[in-house]
């Protein structure tokens, strides 16, 4: 099988398990020393036979190329011409650079190309790799991935083995909180919802995780006012949409769940479609109002 296709929630380590995946395709019949040399190239997105598109250049959000290759090293000039790309949508130019990088010569027997979140392919450009995966180079490996499956066209799923990745219990992920505090250790599970790669940058950034502490706060602030004036200032981060907002709307449900065990259904029920309402183009600050005085009802 020449292309894989790993499929899951955020932060459930498909894109570090496919990264893993390349290291041991490009050492397989190498030896230690070289297996080390590999993998240093591998880290630092130098070694010509490993691919990736991860980070998008973005005209007034991601313009500095030295940070974009950190994550991403198929060449990304062409997205600040003509017309500058204005989303991380992955266009038909993005997979023809790809294909030129393919068309180089190999350094080994195998080369891995990894593409991070296929949903962002557009139409053309997943016409484009189809034709590399149907008639791939000799050696070539896909590794993509994927948070929504089901908007995926289907000739492209059908081209891929598909392995779904599932939220860990709390016993398998233990190993990440050795020599945690038994209080954050909570905190850290129950803001991971059974996804490692939470706990793994709430662990390495302090600064984050003092973050969620305060988010998490606000939202258990949330529930214990009774002050209608105070629970429409604390959902001030649902008017505007973005990752605080999405941010802020799990904390709220945290810590429903949190604080009350057996929460009122009719307040649960409000929760989910405050949830499902954030998503339409309803006005989010009068839909925050009206979870509010919803509340009050009860």
């Amino acid at each position: 099988m020449h292309a894989y296709l790993f499929s899951g929630a955020p932060h459930l380590g498909k894109f570090t398990i496919a990264k893993q995946f390349g290291r041991e395709l490009l050492c397989s019949g190498r030896s230690e020393d070289e297996c080390g040399a590999i993998t240093d190239q591998i880290d630092r997105l130098l070694h010509p036979d490993f691919l990736v598109i991860d980070q998008l250049w973005i005209e007034d959000v991601c313009e500095d190329f030295a940070v974009i290759a950190k994550s991403s090293n198929i060449p990304q000039q062409h997205r600040a011409k003509d017309s500058p790309a204005k989303t991380d949508t992955i266009s038909i130019d993005d997979i023809r650079a790809v294909q030129e990088r393919l068309h180089d010569v190999g350094t080994g027997r195998y080369r891995c190309c990894i593409i991070r979140s296929v949903e962002r392919m557009q139409t053309a450009a997943v016409s484009a790799l189809l034709k590399i995966v149907e008639e791939p180079p000799e050696g070539v490996t896909f590794l993509l991935t994927t948070q929504s499956l089901p908007s995926l066209l289907p000739t492209l799923v059908s081209r891929a083995r598909t392995l779904h990745f599932v939220r860990l219990t709390d016993a398998e992920l233990e190993p990440l909180l050795a020599g945690v505090a038994s209080d954050e250790r909570r905190f850290l599970l129950r803001v991971a919802q059974g996804a490692p790669g939470i706990i793994k940058r709430l662990r390495e950034n302090p600064d984050l995780l003092r973050t969620e502490r305060q988010v998490y706060s606000s939202a258990l602030a949330f529930w214990h006012s009774r002050s209608n004036l105070e629970r429409m200032q604390l959902l001030a981060p649902l008017h505007e949409r973005g990752r605080e907002a999405d941010q802020f709307l799990l904390h709220l449900s945290l810590a429903l769940r949190e604080e009350a065990e057996e929460a009122k259904p009719s307040i649960v029920r409000h929760l989910s479609d405050l949830c499902r309402n954030l998503e339409t183009n309803v006005n989010r600050q009068l839909l925050a109002q009206d979870f509010v005085l919803s509340l009050v009802r009860q």
